[in-house]
């Protein structure tokens, strides 16, 4: 069925153990794998039985529960919603945090049901996405958190790149590592988990940059797509083509390239702007905006391009005729595509 999502298990299961040897060869002990992509598709656990990996994670607390059987830790990515902390007991085993509200509800919840929950306290560095900010008065946050019987402080954490696009460096990191002294000698503890972020931190993989305390990090697209995320360039010996999107060929007819009177916004509210490229081939396949965003799609054959598309189609110019009506188009993908079509009920999901 059409349009339908490829997944290639041998090279994802292949980008998986790469990515596993490359970290520990960068001190980097322990990863979780960002599962969040796979929108709780229950395919990815058997997969993830024939490798190495050990801890994964999700930013939805449904498609954790979708993997409760998994064997390893279940880590709950997004800072939670006090109408979900339940949940986060049931189906996670360590979760990031922020908010003492929110950790002494948690705790309560935990107390009730004779339960001890982990966590990492996150930092924002000055990504400006979640986290206590670096310059704030932390220590008397940590020292409540600490008073909490049921919650564990595991270790603290922070993310980068991700919303103000702050990039890995020495400096930034040092601001981490200031934290996690201050911590440990002002409350006598050891931190366990020091999490430095996510893909992006692989730009830094074997320049001895990310510093020896720093033993966790957060990987969702450098295993998915082969690449780092501060620079987004691929990375040298892993698979960038794991996925792969077919849709069917529903229209093919010769057309003008600009529409033929008076024109106002489109369905979407924009207003068009289509260039003058005089009679084309124009092919329409069956796969919309309400899939994922177009211009995260790339057509293989370097002869068709899209033109753009509405809710229900994508049209493509042709630069030969050689398509018809129920052909399949390839495209290549990125991650935000990935995401979108893997959220879609219209895409078929297949893993090969």
């Amino acid at each position: 069925m059409y349009p339908r999502i490829l997944i290639d298990q041998a090279k994802l299961k292949r980008n998986i153990e790469t990515i596993i040897k490359m970290s520990k060869e960068n001190h980097i002990e322990n990863i979780t794998f960002v599962v969040k992509a796979f929108s709780g598709h229950k395919e990815i656990l058997a997969l993830l039985e024939q490798t190495s990996i050990q801890s994964i994670g999700d930013s939805r607390i449904q498609n954790l529960k979708n993997y409760s059987s998994f064997k390893g830790e279940k880590m709950y990515l997004r800072i939670p919603m006090l109408s979900e902390l339940d949940d986060v007991l049931t189906y996670s085993d360590i979760s990031l945090q922020s908010e003492l509200d929110t950790l002494i509800a948690l705790n309560q919840l935990a107390k009730d049901r004779e339960l001890f929950h982990n966590i990492i306290l996150m930092f924002d560095l000055g990504d400006l996405r979640e986290g206590i900010y670096y310059t704030s008065e932390y220590l008397p946050l940590v020292k409540q958190i600490l008073q909490l019987e049921h919650i564990h402080l595991k270790g603290i954490g922070t993310n980068l790149t991700c919303y103000g696009g702050l990039v890995p460096d020495t400096a930034i990191y040092q601001r981490l590592l200031d934290i996690k002294h201050t911590i440990e000698q002002e409350c006598s503890i050891s931190l366990e988990i020091i999490s430095g972020g996510n893909s992006s931190s692989l730009a830094l993989y074997d320049k001895g940059i990310i510093p020896q305390e720093v033993n966790h990090l957060r990987l969702g697209e450098a295993i998915l797509f082969g690449k780092e995320t501060s620079y987004s360039t691929q990375i040298e010996g892993l698979y960038h083509d794991i996925f792969c999107l077919e849709a069917q060929v529903i229209e093919c007819k010769i057309k003008p390239s600009i529409p033929d009177g008076k024109t106002s916004i489109n369905s979407f509210g924009e207003i068009p702007k289509i260039e003058n490229k005089g009679i084309m081939t124009r092919l329409i396949v069956g796969i919309g905006k309400q899939d994922c965003i177009l211009d995260n799609l790339t057509p293989i054959d370097n002869n068709l391009s899209i033109l753009g598309g509405s809710s229900d189609h994508l049209i493509l110019e042709s630069k030969h005729n050689r398509y018809q009506v129920g052909d399949i188009i390839r495209f290549s993908i990125n991650y935000p595509a990935f995401v979108h079509l893997m959220n879609s009920t219209y895409i078929t999901k297949v893993f090969q």
